[in-house]
């Protein structure tokens, strides 16, 4: 569903023409996951995230910010874990008019010409529908995507239905919503003290402010109720696939007094040769990672020519092999490090690499496999000339990636 990163266009420094406020704010009760729905995972990845990913990947977004409930920033950082181009989570209000008020607030810092206001839990908005969007409105005109309805619609009041509603003229509406950035805040100004309004279309035309109709997408569902989840889950489950990938590392002792594993110093009396901070274990992880979707190995990304390297922390390429998982609208499932070494001992650390690999990775720790074992004092590593890692991982893409 998502493509990858590398096709996005850079982020104009300039005054953005269009920023994307996505509001995550809510409690999502009727959802009965246990926490909000926005966390939720769906198809091995959050819903937030797979919402973030889409307008990450859309050309025509130059400014990402989400909107958020101040107790869910924990869940938030998790959930965009790895992704890079979203701004600072905005704290959101009680109601989600007031979220979307503070969030445009927020923005006013930027200035962005137009703006597409969208619900966390609509997590399959497609790009051709964001570039509709983003065509259908100018500096004096919003737009909301819409959908006919199929059903017939009644009034009703206390159980009884008193007349038929004309259908032709009644529309779904979705999100994104687009506006011209300042009529829209001063809309919402102008509506603080209400709450009968039940969307930002609302609020517009309330202010006076002209709203299109734009043909909206079925898919674009918005995802409110467990059963909404389960039917997602069920469409999403053949369209995906497994992919196994393995890395393989080795680094020479030379004089120093730790070392680095798995992002873990631990005190020794050698130290690891390397243009970075020669992790080994990190090093066989990213590599084990890129190979899972086939994009070559850390050599190629980070060349070791690069005097940018030097010292470099190892989190930072394990980090940007994440980022591209992440951009296929992928996700990591599980890992298994072994360390092979006479020394130092591993197993006292063990529990502290497992735990810091599930801090890097934003996958849960029981995820996560760290063991070591010697060589039988057999070749450089049983000679403790060296240590070497072995990695493999486990990730799920979308199945029609290739196409």
């Amino acid at each position: 569903m998502n493509g990858e990163e590398g096709n996005v266009a850079p982020r104009s420094s300039a005054r953005p023409r269009y920023a994307a406020l996505i509001v995550a704010a809510g409690r999502g009760h009727r959802s009965g996951l246990g926490l909000p729905k926005q966390y939720a995972q769906i198809g091995g990845m959050a819903v937030l995230r797979r919402t973030l990913l889409a307008f990450q990947e859309a050309a025509e977004i130059d400014v990402i910010r989400c909107v958020i409930h101040p107790d869910d920033r924990a869940l938030y950082d998790e959930a965009v874990a790895g992704l890079s181009g979203i701004g600072e989570p905005i704290a959101g209000g009680a109601t989600r008019q007031i979220s979307v008020r503070l969030g445009l607030e927020a923005l006013s810092d930027e200035r962005p010409e137009i703006v597409l206001i969208h619900d966390a839990a609509r997590a399959f908005v497609s790009r051709e529908l964001i570039a509709r969007m983003t065509t259908a409105t100018d500096d004096k005109t919003g737009a909301v995507p819409t959908l006919a309805l199929s059903d017939s619609l009644k009034h009703v009041e206390d159980g009884v239905v008193l007349g038929t509603i004309e259908r032709s003229s009644c529309r779904a509406v979705q999100t994104p919503q687009v506006f011209p950035f300042q009529p829209i805040l001063d809309a919402h100004r102008a509506a603080a003290e209400r709450d009968d309004l039940t969307d930002d279309a609302a609020v517009a035309e309330a202010a006076g402010l002209h709203v299109r109709s734009v043909e909206g997408d079925e898919r674009n569902i918005k995802l409110t109720t467990s059963e909404d989840f389960a039917r997602a889950a069920a469409h999403l489950a053949p369209a995906r696939e497994y992919r196994a990938g393995q890395g393989f590392d080795v680094h020479a002792f030379c004089p120093g007094d730790h070392v680095f594993l798995c992002g873990v110093k631990i005190d020794h009396d050698m130290a690891l040769e390397g243009h970075s901070d020669a992790d080994v274990g990190l090093h066989a992880l990213t590599d084990a990672i890129y190979g899972a979707i086939g994009e070559g190995d850390i050599g190629q990304h980070f060349p070791p020519s690069d005097p940018q390297w030097k010292g470099a922390d190892s989190e930072i390429f394990l980090k940007a092999a994440i980022e591209r998982v992440a951009a296929r609208g992928g996700a990591i499932v599980n890992v298994d490090v072994t360390l092979i070494c006479e020394a130092p001992k591993v197993g006292p650390h063990r529990e502290a690499m497992s735990e810091r690999l599930s801090e890097m990775l934003a996958i849960a720790r029981h995820r996560i496999n760290v063991k070591a074992t010697t060589s039988e004092k057999l070749g450089f590593t049983g000679r403790r000339e060296g240590i070497a890692a072995l990695a493999a991982v486990s990730v799920a893409v979308p199945g029609d990636i290739d196409a």
